[in-house]
C-alpha cells in the first residue's frame, strides 16, 4: 500500500506541474506499476485493450467522419435562419446545439467542430465573438454529461465500476455499469441551467461588445489592426547590390531594427509566400513585405532597397481571394506544444508565416522565432486559404478563421448519419458492448468513403488513449491493495457523523479542484475507487457516488485549464479573470444542480 501512496503522490505531482506531458507521465507511472509487481504482467496493459479506450477512439472517428461531410455548414445556416440577429438567441442556439453534439462525441472535438461556424456566424452578424464562445464552452463541457460517451471521465466510469466490483467485500452487491443515457436527466438539466444562466446573467458577466469579433476573410485588415495592432499594406522590396541584406537569412533580416513582417520571396525560382527562415536573400531578390508606408520607407533607405511603386511580382500571390491573415490554434495534445515557433518551421512544412502569438493576457509580437508553443496559443499568421485548408486538416492545429473547406464530402452525409445512427441503435437496442457498437459505425464510415483509413488515424488524440490506458493500471492497483480503502477510511475520520449529502459535495469539490489542477482522466482515476470506498462504509449507493466523481470532473470552468477552455481563449480575447469571473459561478451551480438532480432520480 505504501508504494501505492507514494505513486499515487507521484502521479499528482507530475500532473499539476506538468514536468513532463501527462500522457508520458501516465505512461512512466504505468511501466513503474509493473516494474514494482503491483498488478500483474499479464494484465497490466489491459486498458488498451478496454471497453474505455476503444469507445474512445470509435467516437473520435465518428466525430470526424461528420466534420467530413460538412454537416456543420448546413447547421450554421440553420441556426442564422432560426436566431435572425438577436444575440441572446444566436448565442443560446449555437450552445444548445454544441452541447447536444457533445453528448453524442467528445466535447473538445465538439467545440472544435463549431469554432470555424461560430466564426462565421459571428462575422455574418456582425456579433461579438466573446460573447458567443464561452457561452459555447460552457455547454460542451456540460453537454458531454448528457450521456456516458460525451467526456472521458464518463467513458472510463464503467469500466472503473466493473473493476472495482472484483474488490468488493464478501456480501456487497456488484454495482451495474450505467447504460448510454442513464446521466441524460442530469446532463440536460446541467445544459438548461447553463443555458438559463447565460440569457439572464450573460449580458452583465460575458466582455463587453467591444471585444474581439470574429475573423472573416473580408474584413480582416481593420480587424487584425485594432486586435493584435498589424497594421499597413503589402509592398515590394528589391534587393540592390549595395544593400546588407545581400548573403543574408530571411530569420536574420527579419530581426533588424524596424523590419516590416516579410511573407513573400522571389529568388530565381516563382514568388512563394512563407520563405523559410533559411532562405537566403541575394541581389535581385524581391521580397514581400506588410508594414505601415513610413515603416517600409525606412526600411529600405537604410537597407539600401528599392521600393516598388505597386505590386508587380506578388500581386497575384497578395490577392484576398487567394491569401491572407488568419488565426489558427494550437489544440490539447498538438506535438507542436513545446517547440519554438523556429524549431516547428511552420513556414516550410505549411506555407504559414506567424505575425504575433494571442497567449492569454499577453500578445507576443517580437522575437516570434524563439517562442516555444503552448497549449492554447492563438496564432495569427498569414497564408494562402489553400495552405490554410491543410492547416485545417491537420489535428496539430485548429483553425479558428472561417474558411471555405476542401474535400468535404457532402454527398457522404447519408452514409455519415447512417451509421452514426447505427451506432445509437446498438448501443440502446441490444446487448453489444459500447465499443461493439461504436466501433461498428466508426468502420462503416470508412468502408463506405466518409473518411479514408489514414484519416481515421489521424482524428484520433493518441495522448488521450495513452493516458487513459496507463491511467487504468493505477486504479486497479489502488484496488487490490486496499489503498483506496485506507484512503477512504481517513476521509471519513476527518470529517465525522455528518449526513450522506456531506460526503458527495466533498466529493465533487475535491474532483473539481482535481481537475483544475490535473487531467479529468487522472482525477476520476484517483477519486472513483475512493468513492467507492466511502460509500461501501456509510452505507451509500457506491454506483451513484462514483457516477458524482465522473460528472463533477466536468466541472472545470473557471481556469482556462480545460481543454475545451484553451480552445477558445486565444480567438474570443479571454483573460484568466473573465474565466475567473463567468466560471465561478457557473462551478457553483454545476454542482448544486448536478447534485441535487443525482439525488433526485438515484
Amino acid at each position: 500500500m505504501v508504494l501505492v501512496l507514494m505513486l499515487l503522490g507521484l502521479t499528482v505531482f507530475l500532473f499539476v506541474f506538468e514536468i513532463v506531458r501527462v500522457d508520458i507521465a501516465a505512461v512512466c507511472i504505468m511501466v513503474l506499476i509493473g516494474l514494482l509487481g503491483l498488478v500483474p504482467g499479464d494484465q497490466l496493459f489491459n486498458g488498451f485493450a478496454s471497453n474505455a479506450v476503444i469507445s474512445v477512439i470509435a467516437v473520435m472517428i465518428l466525430g470526424a467522419g461528420l466534420d467530413r461531410t460538412g454537416v456543420m455548414n448546413v447547421v450554421a445556416g440553420f441556426i442564422v435562419r432560426i436566431g435572425g440577429r438577436s444575440e441572446p438567441r444566436i448565442s443560446s442556439l449555437i450552445s444548445s446545439t454544441v452541447g447536444l453534439t457533445s453528448g453524442f462525441m467528445q466535447n473538445t472535438g465538439a467545440t472544435a467542430l463549431f469554432l470555424p461556424v461560430v466564426s462565421r456566424i459571428s462575422a455574418r452578424l456582425d456579433l461579438p465573438l466573446s460573447r458567443l464562445l464561452m457561452p459555447m464552452g460552457f455547454c460542451a463541457i456540460v453537454g458531454g454529461t448528457i450521456t456516458m460517451v460525451g467526456s472521458s471521465p464518463l467513458i472510463l466510469l464503467n469500466d472503473l465500476i466493473l473493476t472495482s466490483n472484483r474488490s468488493l467485500p464478501p456480501g456487497a452487491e456488484a454495482m451495474r455499469p450505467f447504460e448510454l443515457f442513464a446521466v441524460a436527466p442530469v446532463g440536460l438539466a446541467l445544459l438548461l441551467a447553463a443555458l438559463i444562466y447565460f440569457l439572464l446573467v450573460g449580458k452583465w458577466m460575458l466582455p463587453k461588445s467591444d471585444a474581439k469579433r470574429a475573423a472573416a476573410p473580408g474584413r480582416t485588415k481593420r480587424y487584425f489592426a485594432e486586435v493584435y495592432g498589424i497594421d499597413g499594406d503589402v509592398y515590394e522590396m528589391l534587393v540592390t547590390v549595395d544593400s546588407p541584406l545581400v548573403g543574408m537569412r530571411i530569420a536574420e533580416a527579419e530581426e533588424l531594427e524596424g523590419a516590416p513582417l516579410m511573407l513573400a520571396i522571389q529568388n530565381t525560382d516563382k514568388p512563394r509566400l512563407a520563405p523559410p527562415a533559411e532562405e537566403m536573400i541575394w541581389v535581385g531578390t524581391v521580397l514581400g513585405v506588410m508594414g505601415t508606408r513610413e515603416q517600409v520607407g525606412e526600411f529600405a533607405l537604410r537597407n539600401h532597397l528599392r521600393l516598388q511603386p505597386r505590386l508587380r511580382t506578388f500581386g497575384n500571390l497578395f490577392n484576398p481571394t487567394r491569401a491572407g491573415i488568419s488565426e489558427v490554434v494550437i489544440p490539447p495534445g498538438s506535438r507542436l506544444v513545446g517547440q519554438t515557433i523556429g524549431d516547428a518551421r511552420l513556414r516550410q512544412r505549411f506555407g504559414i508565416s506567424v505575425l504575433a502569438v494571442n497567449r492569454r493576457e499577453e500578445i507576443i509580437t517580437e522575437q516570434l522565432r524563439e517562442q516555444p508553443l503552448q497549449v492554447g496559443d492563438c496564432l495569427v499568421s498569414h497564408s494562402t486559404w489553400r495552405d490554410l485548408a491543410s492547416v485545417a486538416r491537420d489535428k496539430d492545429f485548429i483553425v479558428a478563421t472561417d474558411i471555405p473547406k476542401e474535400e468535404q464530402r457532402p454527398q457522404k452525409v447519408p452514409h455519415a448519419l447512417g451509421f452514426f445512427a447505427l451506432s445509437l441503435y446498438l448501443i440502446l437496442f441490444t446487448d453489444f458492448q459500447l465499443s461493439i457498437a461504436l466501433l461498428t459505425g466508426a468502420i462503416g464510415m470508412i468502408l463506405s468513403g466518409v473518411l479514408s483509413m489514414d484519416e481515421a488515424y489521424q482524428s484520433v488524440s493518441w495522448s488521450t488513449v495513452f493516458l487513459m490506458a496507463s491511467l487504468i493500471p493505477l486504479g486497479f492497483a489502488m484496488e487490490v491493495t486496499g489503498t483506496a480503502a485506507w484512503l477512504a477510511e481517513q476521509v471519513l475520520n476527518a470529517m465525522g457523523d455528518v449526513p450522506e449529502i456531506f460526503f458527495q459535495v466533498a466529493l465533487a469539490v475535491l474532483a473539481t479542484i482535481f481537475t483544475l489542477v490535473m487531467s479529468n482522466v487522472g482525477a476520476t482515476v484517483l477519486l472513483v475507487p475512493i468513492a467507492i470506498n466511502i460509500a461501501l462504509v456509510t452505507g451509500g449507493n457506491p454506483a451513484v457516488y462514483a457516477l458524482i466523481v465522473g460528472l463533477a470532473t466536468s466541472n472545470a470552468f473557471i481556469l482556462p485549464t480545460h481543454p475545451v477552455n484553451a480552445l477558445i481563449m486565444g480567438p474570443g480575447g479571454y483573460k484568466v479573470k473573465d474565466f475567473i469571473r463567468v466560471g465561478g459561478l457557473m462551478s457553483v451551480l454545476f454542482l448544486v444542480v448536478m447534485l441535487t438532480v443525482v439525488n433526485l432520480i438515484y
